[in-house]
């Protein structure tokens, strides 16, 4: 018998997979169409524009489906201390097209990159929404970028335009200067006049043309991803079909419903409020926009909003308890029915108090931006084990991998690899570094986990921060982890020091809970009982305040400079 060609076994199995994954799909959405009540909020006006959209897959499609199908249902609101301001799904559509409109006659089109530097305003979202339709991609930088952070983005970007905030506008104008960018007549400022640039309300002027929104392959965000080491990397995410099976899988999980309200209170540039607030949309719920984080204010608007739910970093949870029990009990709660938790590792410790303080309606989840949301840890799970990041989430698929490439045994530490529809891209003009982040379709940022026999991961650290002392690997979670279980330790960060003898040895740089005392040698003392002998740091510096980026991430990086001077 002939020998079959080659590429018949990989195209067998790339159909195989795309049939599952189109099973998988339509389980998923019947399951979320049971339990949030999507199916019984469809209007006659609503049925007619899931038609009329169908096959479109990006944020944007979903907006203007809801300006249709619940025009007048409030969509966002932004509470300031100077008041709020509301906008229903069919304003929010009404402005989205504006804004595209506007960019459009501005010569804004199919693939082009519009960077925008705001804080969390109504505006980014907007944007965010138009470009999309345009078939564009929205850049979210931090506003608190600095002229060459801002100057790197603008030029690695190929940026057609920019929109500030008017409080980040010497850094904008510096960068552009510096960066040569071509986005001459495209500069915008947002919520002040600045002089030397046209303010971005005045694009709302346009009239608002029903533009077809763009195809998932067309529509993009691209978000620069945090780097301790180096220049940042844009990560460019489109709004495939595929992408979709994570997405309501997730939501299959959680207590989401139609008619909640979420509290965005992460900032909106990076991907954790991104996709929170999307996921809040997707199903016609409220977003109430909070500026940032101060934990009194978190509890007012739970209180006064109903909300049921929002995403944190595990910064804002010790903020959060820091306050006592006496104020948490001061405000009504009961709204809530999860706080969901991910961009930096959560201590088993701190999972632990949140729960018993607010109630088992905690889910912590692993992600990041390359990848999308992964694994997810429902509070049954935490309180089983509260260390664990939770079990895949469908379409995900998970290889750890050792260094000679190949899976490790059950229990055992690797690399985290991950297969799904949610991968972005690759990153932006660097190719090197999405090739050196592949393997055969799978995607790694970098982080070891091992997985137990019940299917649920566990978090090691970063490959790049993983510890060997005298020839044996400590990962830095598991200190972090002991530490973070004595009372008096807010937060613990583990980083491996040059050692003539031992190569590197274990240092901890620990950050106390406010009124809290305690020395370095009692928590040496503390690790000492919990952890064997190559683990126990053999250093240990109390800080007053752990360095850390805007999304509550500790910079290691700071740590090994500082200890090294």
């Amino acid at each position: 018998m002939a020998k079959l060609p080659e590429w018949i076994p990989d195209w067998m199995t790339g159909a195989a997979r795309a049939a599952r994954t189109e099973l998988l799909l339509a389980r998923a959405g019947a399951q979320v169409l049971r339990r949030t009540g999507i199916a019984g909020d469809v209007t006659p006006a609503g049925a007619i524009a899931l038609v009329k959209h169908r096959g479109k897959t990006n944020p944007a499609t979903l907006l203007r489906y809801h300006a249709e199908n619940t025009p007048h249902r409030t969509a966002l609101i932004h509470a300031t201390a100077e008041g709020d301001r509301a906008y229903s799904f069919l304003e929010l559509d009404d402005q989205i097209a504006r804004y595209a409109s506007g960019l459009a006659a501005l010569g804004v089109g199919r693939r082009d990159r519009v960077v925008l530097v705001l804080k969390n305003v109504p505006e980014l979202l907007l944007l965010q929404h138009a470009l999309a339709r345009l078939g564009a991609a929205a850049v979210a930088v931090s506003w608190r970028s600095t002229a060459p952070e801002l100057a790197y983005v603008l030029e690695n970007s190929g940026a057609k335009g920019l929109f500030f905030d008017c409080e980040a506008a010497e850094p904008a104008r510096a960068a552009l200067a510096k960066s040569g960018a071509a986005v001459e007549g495209r500069a915008f400022s947002v919520r002040g006049a600045v002089d030397g640039f046209r303010a971005a309300s005045e694009l709302l002027q346009a009239a608002p043309g029903r533009l077809a929104v763009a195809t998932s392959d067309e529509a993009a965000v691209v978000i620069y991803t945090t780097r301790t080491t180096g220049k940042p990397k844009g990560a460019v995410r489109k709004f495939s079909r595929a992408s979709r099976l994570p997405v309501l899988a997730f939501i299959a999980e959680t207590p989401l419903k139609v008619g909640q309200t979420h509290l965005a209170v992460c900032p909106l540039y990076h991907s954790t409020a991104y996709a929170f607030v999307n996921l809040a949309h997707s199903l016609g719920d409220c977003v109430v926009l909070l500026d940032g984080f101060e934990p009194r204010a978190f509890l007012d608007a739970v209180e006064r909003f109903g909300v049921h739910h929002t995403a944190v970093v595990p910064t804002m949870l010790h903020r959060l308890l820091e306050l006592g029990d006496a104020e948490l009990r001061r405000h009504d709660l009961s709204s809530l029915v999860a706080i969901f938790t991910g961009g930096a590792p959560l201590s088993p410790a701190l999972a632990i108090r949140v729960m018993d303080a607010l109630g088992d309606k905690l889910f912590n989840f692993y992600g990041a931006t390359e990848t999308g949301l992964v694994t997810l840890a429902t509070p049954s799970c935490i309180r089983a084990a509260p260390d664990s990041i939770g079990r895949a989430i469908e379409g995900n698929e998970i290889l750890l991998v050792g260094d000679d490439g190949r899976p490790v045994p059950r229990g055992e530490v690797g690399e985290l690899y991950v297969r799904s529809g949610n991968l972005v891209a690759g990153y932006h003009k660097n190719e090197d570094a999405t090739r050196a982040s592949m393997m055969d379709g799978y995607f790694s940022v970098g982080d070891l986990a091992r997985v137990d026999e019940a299917g649920r991961y566990f978090l090691e650290g970063r490959k790049r921060d993983m510890i060997i002392s005298g020839g044996v690997n400590v990962y830095p979670r598991e200190v972090e982890d002991a530490l973070s279980a004595h009372p008096a330790v807010f937060d613990a960060a583990v980083v491996g020091v040059p050692d003539p003898e031992w190569g590197e040895r274990v240092h901890a740089v620990v950050e106390l809970r406010a009124g809290c005392a305690c020395t370095e040698a009692e928590l040496l003392a503390f690790a000492k009982l919990r952890l064997a002998g190559p683990k126990r740091p053999r250093g240990l510096t109390i800080v007053e305040r752990l360095p850390r980026n805007p999304t509550g991430k500790v910079l290691k990086r700071e740590l090994r400079e500082q200890l090294a001077q």
